[in-house]
C-alpha cells in the first residue's frame, strides 16, 4: 500500500467538490481553520461552479479533481462536501500522478468512490468530515488534521450501555480498513471500482435509508461474499433511518447482525464515523488494530 507522506507546517491544501455545489460562503469557516492549522489553501478552479445540483459539469468537476491530483504542489486534497456525482466522473480520472506523487485524498459520503477506487489502486486515502461540517464538531475535524500529520491514532469506546451491545463480535484482529458508505459499495458491485473485501477490515455507514433497503442491500453484499472472509467488521452511524407504513420490525444494526449471524470474526457497531456530527477520522488501506471486549472497542493504528 502507497501511503502519502504526512503534512508539514506551510504545505498546501486544495479543497475540489466532486459532488454538490457549494458556496464560498459555505467554506470561509473551514478555510480559516486549515490556515489556522498552518497550511496554505488552494481552490479547485471551477470549485463554485454550478450546474443544476452538482458543482458545475461532470467535465469542470472532473477537470477540478485531474487538476489537483496532477499538481505537486499541492499535498492534500479535501473534497468539499458530499451529496451525488462522484461516480460520474470517476471512470475519466488518471491516477497516476499519485504513484511519482501520493497525496492524502479526504472525504466521506459520496466519497466512497474515490477511497474505493484508490483503494484498487493500492493508495491510502482519510475518511474523514469535510469542510462543509468543519464547524460541527472540533474533535472530529482535530481528528482529520491529527492523522495528515502523523500523529498516532487511537480510539477507544466502552459499549455496555448501548442499545446494540448484544450484538458485538468480541476479538482481535490487524488488517488493513477499507469500505464507506454502504449505498455507495452497493451501487459499485461489479464495476471498476469494486474492492476485493477478502482479508480486510470492512467498514460501513449510511443515511437516510428505508430500512427494507438497509435489508436489500446488506443481502446483496453478502450474496456477493463480501462478508465470506473479512477480518473484521466496524459498524459506525446507521443515521436517520426510515420506516414503512408496515414497520420493518428491526433497526439497521439487528438487520446486518442477522446476516451475519454465522460469521466469527469481531464485529463493532456504534462506531463515531459517518453522518454523525463526531465523524472521526479513519486512515484507508492502512493496517489498523481491532480489539473487541467485553465492554470496549479499542481502534489503533
Amino acid at each position: 500500500m502507497l501511503i502519502p507522506p504526512f503534512l508539514k507546517k506551510g504545505d498546501t491544501i486544495g479543497i475540489t467538490a466532486t459532488a454538490r455545489k457549494i458556496s464560498k460562503e459555505e467554506l470561509e469557516s473551514a478555510v480559516k481553520t486549515i490556515e489556522l492549522k498552518g497550511y496554505k489553501v488552494q481552490f479547485a478552479n471551477h470549485l463554485f461552479a454550478i450546474e443544476n445540483q452538482f458543482a458545475g459539469s461532470d467535465e469542470q468537476r472532473k477537470n477540478d479533481l485531474q487538476s489537483l491530483i496532477d499538481d505537486i504542489n499541492v499535498k492534500a486534497i479535501l473534497i468539499a462536501r458530499g451529496g451525488y456525482g462522484t461516480m460520474r466522473i470517476i471512470d475519466e480520472i488518471n491516477f497516476n500522478a499519485l504513484r511519482e506523487n501520493p497525496k492524502w485524498i479526504i472525504g466521506y459520503s459520496d466519497v466512497t468512490v474515490l477511497h474505493s477506487a484508490l483503494n484498487i489502486q493500492n493508495i491510502a486515502s482519510l475518511h474523514a468530515t469535510m469542510p462543509i461540517n468543519f464547524s460541527k464538531n472540533e474533535e472530529a475535524t482535530n481528528s482529520l488534521f491529527k492523522v495528515i500529520a502523523g500523529e498516532k491514532t487511537n480510539y477507544l469506546y466502552n459499549y455496555d450501555t448501548s442499545e446494540n451491545k448484544n450484538l458485538f463480535k468480541q476479538g482481535n484482529v490487524k488488517a488493513p480498513i477499507i469500505g464507506g458508505n454502504l449505498s455507495l459499495l452497493y451501487a459499485m458491485q461489479g464495476s471498476k471500482t469494486d474492492i476485493d473485501t477478502k482479508g480486510k477490515i470492512l467498514f460501513l455507514e449510511d443515511l437516510d435509508e428505508y430500512l427494507y433497503h438497509i435489508d436489500r442491500m446488506v443481502l446483496s453484499l453478502k450474496r456477493a461474499g463480501k462478508f465470506d472472509n473479512l477480518a473484521g467488521l466496524i459498524i459506525g452511524g446507521m443515521s436517520d433511518m426510515k420506516d414503512n407504513l408496515v414497520p420493518f420490525g428491526h433497526r439497521a444494526e439487528e438487520i446486518i447482525s442477522f446476516h451475519l449471524k454465522d460469521k466469527n470474526y469481531p464485529i463493532c457497531f456504534d462506531f463515531a464515523c459517518g453522518h454523525i456530527d463526531r465523524n472521526l477520522a479513519l486512515p484507508f488501506g492502512l493496517t489498523a488494530n481491532l480489539n473487541i471486549t467485553e465492554q470496549q472497542v479499542l481502534l489503533s493504528y
